[in-house]
This record gives structure tokens, sequence and C-alpha cells, in this order.
């Protein structure tokens, strides 16, 4: 998942929200309009093949995530508020080359009231915000996560330009909170027509979580069935020893859990265990992870790391393509660390570092960038 350098704002040292600086554009009888958005440039080196097999540094300016979006309520009465988000990407940095806002981010709309909160639409998986979030969301590198098992360089689930959709077509309910209690439980539907669908049949994929908080701490649990990953993947980019495809395929499941906890106003620890459990080991190998992160303000910005054990379990297989590296039957310490700086409340600056214990330091890099909210 890209990060976003609005949500790392909102854990960081000005406790910022997208909200702090959107421009209300209509606010009558009960219904407002905002607009907000940022635009986010870096400078990084990272050690990647450079298409001779070989893994050197390649160096690049970009833009790193740059939003536009645009949000918006309703109040239908006391009790029930209608609410959209609507938000778009592009590449800041050649804007009058590129095509604009060309990639979508999140697009939803809901009711909320004393019931708890009901959506549709397209946005983060739940065991990102959940569970991955809390302990490594930073502003250009993070620690990896099992994600790529599902529909990444490791997945059997890619072909061409087809992306299996983590985020799109779904519909999700978040109770109230009960004494500090709530759930949230939802599916991702794919029709039988959809593109991305992998199988040829209609589905509905159950994902769901607990969350619990009370005073400092905080505790949450995500499961994720990945059921709309399963199906016929023959033809797909993964070959056995002896050029045979996988044909039906099990993807498996996903579950994470997270705790965090804020010793302060200026210091917050959070650990996480995130699991993938595949399906078909022939090909995709169990995940297992183990991370730990702390942020801390120091009154013009953070610090903050990251640290990650993961264990990859063995398959039959290789299961990646493009001549990466089997990283089956193995396991990593991944370090990720920086710090911003706030040259105004809504600008910063920010340095990071990641080490990821790969062969030739694969994925190794430094960046360097800056931040505006508006």
């Amino acid at each position: 998942m890209k990060k976003s350098l609005v949500a790392t704002a909102v854990i960081g040292a000005l406790s910022l929200s997208t909200s702090a600086y959107s421009a209300e554009i209509f606010n009558k009888d009960g219904t407002t309009f905002d607009v907000y958005g940022n635009l986010q440039f870096a400078l990084w080196s990272l050690q990647q093949p450079d298409g001779s097999g070989e893994v050197d540094a390649s160096n690049e300016f970009g833009d790193n995530g740059s939003t536009l979006g645009f949000k918006g309520e309703h109040s239908v009465n006391d009790d029930l508020t209608a609410y959209f988000k609507f938000e778009f990407e592009s590449d800041a940095d050649e804007i009058k080359t590129g095509n604009g806002l060309d990639t979508g981010d999140q697009a939803y709309f809901g009711l909320k009231g004393d019931f708890g909160d009901g959506r549709v639409g397209s946005w983060d998986a739940l065991i990102d915000d959940w569970v991955q979030d809390p302990v490594s969301n930073n502003e250009f590198f993070d620690v990896s996560d099992s994600n790529g098992a599902v529909q990444g360089i490791n997945s059997l689930n890619t072909l061409g330009d087809t992306s299996t959709d983590r985020e799109g077509d779904k519909l999700q309910y978040l109770s109230p909170s009960f004494s500090g209690l709530r759930f949230a439980a939802g599916v991702q539907v794919k029709g039988s027509a959809e593109n991305e669908n992998i199988s040829s049949s209609d589905k509905a994929a159950f994902f769901g979580g607990a969350e619990y908080t009370t005073g400092p701490l905080r505790v949450a649990f995500v499961y994720d069935s990945l059921d709309n990953y399963d199906g016929d993947v023959t033809g797909r980019q993964n070959l056995d020893t002896n050029g045979n495809v996988a044909g039906n395929y099990d993807a498996g499941d996903q579950f994470g859990l997270s705790v965090q906890y804020e010793v302060n106003d200026d210091l917050r620890l959070a650990v996480k265990l995130e699991q993938y459990n595949s399906g078909d080991d022939n090909f995709v190998a169990d995940e297992s992870r183990y991370a730990l992160g702390a942020r801390y303000n120091y009154g013009l910005g953070d610090v903050y790391g990251t640290y990650q054990f993961v264990d990859v379990g063995d398959t039959q297989f290789s299961n990646l393509a493009g001549g990466a590296p089997d990283n089956s039957d193995d396991s990593f310490n991944e370090v990720v660390v920086g710090a911003t700086y706030d040259i105004t409340p809504a600008m910063y600056t920010f340095v990071e570092a990641a080490y990821y214990d790969r062969e030739d330091d694969l994925g190794d890099g430094i960046a360097v960038g800056a931040a505006y909210l508006f």
C-alpha cells in the first residue's frame, strides 16, 4: 500500500488531520463540502535490479503520493448523517507532461449514527488500517507486509496489467463503541464479469475485526478470508520446475494483531503479529511477521523506527516473476528509521533509511523529501 503523508501527519507531532487544512466550500442547512490535499516530493536512492541481473543503486526524484480530495456530509436528522469521500492522486513532479489526476485513491459513501457506521466503495484494507499502519506508516519506506503474498510480486494472482484490486468493491459495517470495544465486518464483492475477478463465478470475501481501547492502550485483531483470490490461475506467471502452471488455486487467509500504547503525549509504542496462511504451499509460502515500532515527538517533528522479523515458509516451487529472488524458506530482519522536521504547521521535511536483509541489499535505500498539506 502506498502510504499517505496525510495519514502520517495524523499520528505526528501536531496531530494533524486532513480536515485541519481543508477548505470549506459549502456549509448550509446541515450540509458541508470540503476540499483538501497535499503535495509530496522526494529524492531517493534504492538498491534495485539493473536489468542485467545485477543489483545496483537507482536514484530518482519524484512524486511521493500527492493527493487531492473531496469530502462532505449531510445531517439527515439528529441521529443520522450521510457522508462521502473522493480522493485522487497524480505525479505532481511531472504534472505538465503527465496525465493529471490519473490515479484514484479512496472513494466511498455511507451513513453513520448511534447504530454505527456503514459504507460502500473503495478504501484501504482493514488489516492495513488496524494492524499494519500502527507499527509502520511512514513517509517513503515501510517494513514489508503479507499483502504481497496475496496480490504483489509474490502472488499467483497477477496476469499482465490486470490487478486483483485489494481495496475496491467493498461493503463494511463498523459498530459503535461498547465501553471501548467495537467491531468491523464487511465483504468484498466481485462479479463474474469483472476483469480482476480470478474466478469465473460471482464471489464475496469476508473480512472483519475487533478493536478495544482503554486509556492509552489500543488492541486490534483483523481476519481476512481472501476468498476473492481463489480460482483458476492457469496461464499466469508461475511455473514449477517442470514448466507446469498452477491450476485451481487456494489463496489461504490472512490475520493480524496489533497493540498500541501511548506512554505520554510525545511517545507511542506499537507491536504487531501478522500471519499469512497459504492455501497452496506448493507455490506460495506461509509468512509470519513480528514487528515493534516507536514514534517520539521532539517538539519540531518526530523521530521513529520499526524493527520487523519476517519468517517465510518453504515452497516446492519458486513463485516469483521477473528474475526476483525466491525468498521461500528463509527469514529476514527489517529496519526502517526516519525523522521529520516541521517548517510550518502545514509543511514539513523528512529523511528515512531502510534495511531489508535481502540478497545483494535488494530494496535497501535512503530518501529525503517534503510535503505541504492544504
